[in-house]
């Protein structure tokens, strides 16, 4: 039992320094990040901006005038064609609402919306990606071209996806490589598989023998079995 505790504790541990909002391209975390609340005039158009929110860092491409265009989660397009109401800064329910439904939109907002008060970085992905940057304006034109509704995941077409496929011309997202990696190192130790076979007990004890609790409590560990 105190192993399964310790196990449980490595876990929420591991969990709680998952730095999303990190700009996970950074090859050395002691470096100078140049942060900048900078006015627009500083930023050039096709210049790829980043903001770190509460869980993930969020991207997006400037178009200039003050405008951003990034991808981000929405449930309100599926609800509404007011594009009055649409264009309203997205709110945080929208936003999961969003999630859920995998529905997004490739949108124009302001600087300022985008930033939702916090440092912006400039162009900090080019030195970290493999590919060249694409010349500015081919960027800007690339990120202009995919407004729009547009369908959402998580893992394989979030806002970095959007952005690294604008600047560099490839889709990627250092943020959901990080995310695979710490769920495979949870399946691959095979304390998993006790821990889950003792919650599948527990639940099988307290609401009965029944399909919905029976067959996950055998075949959740034995997937984790199979994978580990």
């Amino acid at each position: 039992m105190l192993q399964l505790l310790t196990f449980l504790v490595q876990r929420i541990s591991l969990l709680s320094k998952f730095n999303l909002f990190e700009s996970s391209w950074s090859e050395d975390e002691d470096r100078p990040r140049h942060e900048h609340r900078c006015p627009p005039h500083v930023i050039r158009r096709g210049d790829l901006l980043e903001v770190p929110r509460t869980l993930f860092t969020h991207y997006g491409i400037y178009l200039g005038d003050n405008r951003v265009a990034h991808l981000i989660p929405d449930i309100l397009p599926v609800l509404t064609s007011d594009q009055k109401l649409i264009s309203s800064v997205i709110t945080n329910k929208r936003l999961i609402l969003g999630c859920m439904y995998r529905c997004a939109t490739v949108r124009v907002d302001t600087l300022e919306d985008f930033a939702y008060g916090s440092n912006i970085l400039v162009n900090h992905m080019d030195k970290m990606m493999k590919n060249q940057a694409l010349p500015n304006e081919d960027v800007a034109n690339r990120a202009e071209k995919l407004l729009g509704r547009i369908q959402y995941s998580l893992l394989w077409n979030n806002c970095e996806h959007f952005v690294t496929y604008c600047r560099y011309g490839s889709a990627a997202s250092r943020q959901t490589d990080k995310f695979c990696e710490c769920l495979k190192s949870i399946i691959r130790d095979q304390r998993s598989v006790i821990v889950t076979s003792l919650l599948g007990f527990i639940s099988v004890v307290s609401f009965g023998m029944a399909p919905a609790t029976t067959l996950p409590t055998i075949l959740i560990p034995f997937t984790l079995w199979m994978a580990g």
